[in-house]
């Protein structure tokens, strides 16, 4: 609460600085600058959601900073359309078009993504510039209608305070939005999408609501260009613009003091450079090579890494509460009566990848409360089966029953939703974040804050947020994990990080958890404290399904054990039972006796 005070206090004495500046000088040229300082915060605020947070490169803003323009421009002088109505439309306007963008753009990723972008923006320019009889071309559109106060037109004072206002309550908004739930979505779709989605984040959800917001703030922002101007042209909206914004964004880093960083900088750079073009567009150019690989972090992680090294007082450390009771897993719903054996049911699941099947009409059924592992060489197909069951990979052929539901076909988000969670075997977890946040994102589809609650961060958003905070704390503590809670999950050793997978997963409250090889790269020591934590996990009431190549922590901790060779199941039973199977002796173990092994072989290929 203290660091809110502080940041709200800094805050408070920044905004009245600026607004004394209108009452010292009356010289417009300083006002234009301290005005395009703003507006370019407010289209860099919304790109920085897109492009920082959610990962997602954007090179045609200046499109949709066209829609606003040209939007307001329109309303306000063919249509006669009250300012501020046309003002609100043109960013809502542009959020539409941001989903236009965004539902093709997002089938592709990386540098597709932005080509796509790239289109868009060249498109729209292409539009406003040849559509003579609506946009006008570079003739462009006068008398626009600027904003007013009652019949008084504002002066470049009141754009000054008007945009001022406009930041303040952008920069309140997107602090409570990316701090919460919302913004560790966003983060962890960036970071690993396969895990977003593993833990009921819907990962193409939110790079479309990304897209809404960067378009959103791009559009307000042409809108206020234009009606300060009381004009707009074609020569506004160019590629060198979208540039410039994507410029701002990287330029200021990940942070949501980032925009404002980048904004002041380069308006300020480019208002000095703007009577030699060339040199503009240059150095344009070199500090984009600059922020991007000299400065990866950009101007705010290189300011936040100088005060970690040099004044650490400076940085807010979190106070966390002590003493919370102990973690319990939320009761899950009956299950459905679809005549199906177990909690999840699947016959004859078939996956095929050209000539190799890594699922050949497998069945299988996982019992309620009961630890089930799944065990065979390397190529058995294991993890294809664990992908098939999650939603990562939808098979061929066959049918699964989850909790009494049909989950073939359904995305992965929703299954996790449906209270299955699972690990991975390569480790997925979101290494920039701290651990508490890789716990929180866990905890994503059970914290009840929506968007717009979200973006105000008080009243229930604020309370669901501190019983998130409390309960992933519960959950660190359950696995020992309390003392590194405000620690960088990518710094914890490789044991822990294991571990603060399996306690990622635990937060989604899942009635069935897929572990896949939990004991790879831990050491014995680590791996008999798996043993006992995987017990805990039981004890929960927590069904548990398990891929693992350590025998003793099979054997130890299983009572079901299911074995899969060249992607068919050869056996199951208990522990002891396949442990004695001869054909897992041959397929798994190896036969010393080679005749034997060859007989097996025979069958097994039969």
């Amino acid at each position: 609460m203290n660091s809110e005070i502080k940041h709200y206090g800094w805050l408070a004495l920044v905004a009245a600085l600026v607004a004394t500046i209108p009452l010292m000088t009356s010289n417009d040229f300083y006002l234009r600058i301290v005005f395009l300082i703003g507006v370019n915060y407010i289209a860099a605020s919304g790109l920085n959601v897109l492009v920082n947070y959610t990962g997602q490169k954007s090179l045609g803003h200046a499109g949709l900073f066209a829609v606003g323009a040209y939007a307001v421009a329109l309303l306000t002088t063919r249509w006669g359309w009250n300012p501020w109505a046309a003002f609100a439309m043109a960013g809502v306007l542009a959020g539409l078009f941001g989903v236009v963008i965004a539902l093709p753009a997002l089938r592709v990723k990386g540098p597709a993504l932005a080509m796509v972008t790239i289109g868009f923006g060249i498109v729209v320019e292409k539009v406003v510039s040849e559509w003579q009889d609506v946009f006008a071309g570079q003739q462009g559109i006068y008398g626009v209608v600027p904003l007013k106060l009652g019949d008084q037109m504002f002066a470049s004072s009141h754009w000054v305070w008007f945009v001022l206002a406009l930041c303040v309550v952008l920069h309140v908004m997107f602090r409570h939005l990316l701090a919460g739930r919302f913004g560790r979505a966003f983060m962890a779709v960036n970071t690993a999408e396969v895990a977003a989605e593993s833990v009921g984040v819907s990962v193409y959800k939110f790079k479309v609501l990304a897209f809404v917001i960067s378009a959103f703030t791009c559009g307000i922002a042409g809108a206020l260009i234009t009606q300060q101007n009381q004009y707009i042209n074609s020569d506004f909206i160019t590629f060198n613009l979208s540039v410039f914004f994507l410029l701002v964004v990287l330029f200021g880093g990940n942070s949501v003091y980032g925009p404002l960083l980048g904004a002041v900088v380069l308006t300020l750079l480019d208002s000095l450079l703007s009577r030699w073009p060339g040199v503009q567009h240059f150095t344009y150019g070199a500090l984009l090579l600059f922020a991007l690989y000299a400065m990866p972090n950009g101007l705010a992680g290189t300011l936040r890494s100088l005060a970690r090294k040099y004044a650490p007082g400076l940085l807010a450390t979190p106070q966390l509460p002590q003493d919370l009771p102990a973690w319990q897993l939320k009761s899950a719903a009956p299950l459905a009566s679809t005549g199906a054996e177990g909690l999840l049911d699947g016959r004859g699941i078939y996956k095929a990848y050209g000539g190799v099947v890594p699922t050949n009409e497998v069945d299988i059924c996982i019992k309620p409360g009961h630890v089930h592992s799944l065990i065979g060489p390397n190529g058995a197909g294991k993890t294809t089966l664990l992908n098939i069951l999650s939603g990562i990979v939808v098979p061929e052929r066959g049918s699964i029953q989850f909790a009494g539901q049909s989950i073939v076909g359904v995305s992965p988000n929703r299954i996790a939703r449906m209270g299955l969670g699972r690990t991975f075997q390569n480790l997925r977890l979101f290494s920039d974040m701290t651990v508490l946040d890789n716990v929180k994102v866990g905890l994503h589809a059970h914290i009840q804050a929506g968007f717009f609650a979200s973006l105000i961060g008080v009243g229930k958003a604020r309370r669901a947020e501190l019983a998130a905070r409390d309960e992933a704390l519960q959950i660190l503590d359950r696995l020992h994990l309390r003392d590194k809670a405000l620690h960088t999950a990518g710094s914890l050793p490789y044991g822990l990080q294991r571990r603060l997978e399996l306690a990622r997963a635990l937060a989604t409250h899942p009635r069935l958890l897929l572990l896949d090889e939990p004991a790879a790269g831990l050491n014995p020591q680590e791996t008999q404290e798996l043993i006992q934590v995987i017990a805990r996990i039981r004890d929960l009431g927590i069904t548990v399904l398990l891929i693992e190549h350590h025998m003793d922590l099979v054997m130890a901790v299983s009572d079901h054990v299911i074995v899969l060779d060249y992607g068919q199941k050869i056996a199951e039973g208990t522990p002891q039972q396949v442990q004695s199977n001869p054909r897992v002796i041959a397929a798994y173990l190896g036969s010393d006796d080679e005749s034997e092994d060859e007989a097996m072989n025979g069958g097994k290929h039969a």
